[in-house]
């Protein structure tokens, strides 16, 4: 523990790892672009398809195949193929990513529309409202608790996962993980996990946030 102190202590206050394109700002930016860039895509996929599918009733068992299908791909192992055939860059890092953050999304979206109770989508159809209507003025607010259950789970999930966008060259918080274990700086392993720990603890807050601000009292 006491190791730990003195690495994280030394990481911190060391003036040179405050500025810079490999600056501990530089890299906590990289990896917001590449976390944030990823679970937008993944809930841009994920949340109409999960809402069609919920609202509709059908394909719901393509959704919980594909997204069973999506959780057994191996990140890493999808990551080092798709460099290989597509060579480095943004893309073959985003795939994995967006493939990972989809299932939770997906899942909880089309669970979150189907547990409305069926006499609450009648009775609103019995005062007038039409399919898109029950959807968009009863049915999502009632499912937006369990929604956003999936994307913090995607954006957690995202976030800690894209630490392996340094493993084929790209920056973020994994440069400090990866180019410390090479050259055995272990201050640099232990900084770059506690941010990565940060990072995740700080999605969860905005999440908590996000909850109280956009989830109705009566449903929280």
């Amino acid at each position: 523990m006491t190791s730990l102190w003195f690495s994280l202590q030394e990481f911190f206050t060391t003036s040179s790892n405050w500025s810079g394109s490999s600056g501990i700002p530089a890299r906590v930016g990289e990896h917001a672009v590449y976390t944030l860039l990823a679970w937008l895509l993944a809930a841009g996929i994920a949340v109409p398809i999960g809402l069609w599918t919920g609202h509709s009733g059908r394909g719901g068992l393509l959704v919980g195949a594909t997204a069973n299908a999506a959780r057994a791909l191996p990140t890493y192992g999808v990551l080092v193929l798709l460099v290989v055939l597509l060579g480095i860059g943004l893309g073959p890092v985003l795939i994995p990513l967006v493939a990972l953050a989809i299932p939770p999304v997906l899942l909880n979206t089309y669970e979150g529309v189907r547990a409305v109770p069926p006499a609450i989508t009648d009775a609103a159809r019995g005062v007038g409202m039409r399919g898109r209507e029950v959807l968009w003025q009863v049915e999502l607010p009632m499912a937006l608790p369990l929604m956003l259950v999936g994307l913090r789970t995607a954006a957690v999930q995202v976030v800690a996962t894209a630490t392996i966008a340094a493993a084929v060259s790209f920056g973020g918080i994994g440069r400090y993980i990866i180019d410390g274990l090479a050259r055995r700086d272990y201050t640099l392993v232990v900084g770059g996990a506690v941010l990565a720990m940060a990072a995740s603890i700080l999605v969860l807050a905005v999440f908590a946030v996000a909850r109280r601000v956009l989830v109705s009292p009566g449903l929280r």
